[in-house]
């Protein structure tokens, strides 16, 4: 897994995927910043909303105390989206990782592995259906783990195993579905699933790094490429034991 890691880092800069980085990179911004534009509007909205209807509830302040405290809970939801933002971070890399999975799956192919033929395109919305499917599962499993965020490091904890095994299943079915079919894919990711777990822990030590963190989709899906191809023994063959 180290020699696979240190091999998805060195080609991250490589011309075959430069130009896949820019564009992965500036799409995660993207989708970021109107994420928080509109979660800023909305929770700008009900804070103003909120101070209205306490100030005609109670009436015993000035206006400009409650003008006052709609613009400090701005503020405050203005900081509270950048926190989430940390924690949508890895839900967004991986939908934008799906709209370039073949093209960071064939550059390293090409690169490592010049003997063997390369993977199969996935269709686009077969990749697009996978990445929105993630997406909304990371949310989930997210706001469950959110309440244990307040306990000292717990939350940290479960968010950390939450990305491991989400990023770990996620690039894994991608980079083998390349070579297998969807229901393929799985099943190995199944047969497999500690090795591919413990691979997921380096894909959610790298999102957990603020601004590296925009380059996921090149690591994680150059890194699972390897992983998958460690873990064939032909292109049909599937192995119950990693090696």
């Amino acid at each position: 897994m180290i020699d696979a890691a240190i091999k998805a880092l060195s080609q991250m800069f490589a011309p075959a995927l430069r130009h896949v980085l820019l564009k992965a990179v500036g799409l995660t911004l993207i989708l970021i910043t109107i994420i928080g534009i509109l979660m800023q509007r909305v929770l700008a909205a009900w804070a103003e909303t909120g101070a209205n209807w306490a100030e005609q509830a109670a009436g015993v302040a000035p206006h400009a105390a409650w003008s006052a405290l709609a613009w400090l809970l701005s503020i405050m939801a203005g900081l509270g989206i950048i926190t989430g933002a940390l924690f949508l971070m890895p839900a967004v890399t991986a939908f934008v990782g799906s709209f370039f999975v073949d093209e960071i799956g064939e550059a390293v192919e090409r690169e490592h592995y010049p003997s063997e033929p390369l993977g199969r395109a996935l269709p686009f919305f077969r990749a697009l259906t996978e990445g929105v499917q993630f997406a909304g599962l990371a949310l989930l499993v997210y706001l469950c783990a959110l309440p244990f965020v307040l306990f000292a490091g717990l939350g940290v904890i479960i968010l950390f195993l939450a990305n491991s095994y989400l990023l770990g299943r996620e690039y894994f079915e991608l980079a083998a579905m390349r070579f297998r079919t969807p229901h393929d894919a799985k099943a190995m990711r199944k047969t497999n699933a500690i090795y591919v777990f413990v691979a997921g822990m380096f894909i959610a030590a790298f999102v957990s790094i603020p601004i590296v963190n925009l380059a996921t989709p090149i690591f994680a899906m150059a890194f699972m490429v390897h992983m998958h191809k460690k873990l064939s023994v032909s292109g049909s063959e599937l192995i119950k034991k990693p090696c």
